[in-house]
């Protein structure tokens, strides 16, 4: 439990400091606009929380993959939102979706490559150490 609860918080402060970075942003503040306010990444971020919620984190995580260019910063705040949603869920519902943190980790890793920053999750590492 407690080495579950540094993960969670480890992959929490891994989107922040992306974030930081590629963004300039101290933090993320997606939240989905009201429904006649949504763009299509809205809506495919509605999309893939839902799908990860049912259990097919996989699936979402495919969805995002290939739906998403990776070159507007919304796009980034789209896919690090994703993967604080489902960082959120219990040890148990991720196994039972045979999903893990460390596929979390791999995921924000990248997406931060796609945007240039390849080594980000190794000088982030480094300083937590």
């Amino acid at each position: 439990m407690l080495e579950d609860d540094y993960i969670t918080r480890m992959i929490k402060d891994m989107v922040k400091a992306i974030v930081k970075a590629i963004l300039g942003k101290s933090e993320l503040n997606y939240e989905l606009p009201k429904e006649n306010e949504r763009t299509d990444n809205d809506m495919l971020f509605d999309k893939l929380t839902k799908l990860a919620d049912e259990g097919k984190i996989n699936e979402a995580e495919n969805l995002l993959f290939t739906k998403l260019e990776f070159k507007e910063p919304k796009e980034l705040e789209i896919a690090m939102a994703f993967y604080l949603h489902i960082n959120e869920y219990e040890e148990d519902f991720l196994e039972s979706a045979n999903y893990s943190r460390n596929e979390i980790s791999e995921g924000i890793e990248a997406i931060a490559k796609k945007y240039g920053y390849s080594g980000i999750m190794n000088v982030f590492n480094n300083l937590q150490r």
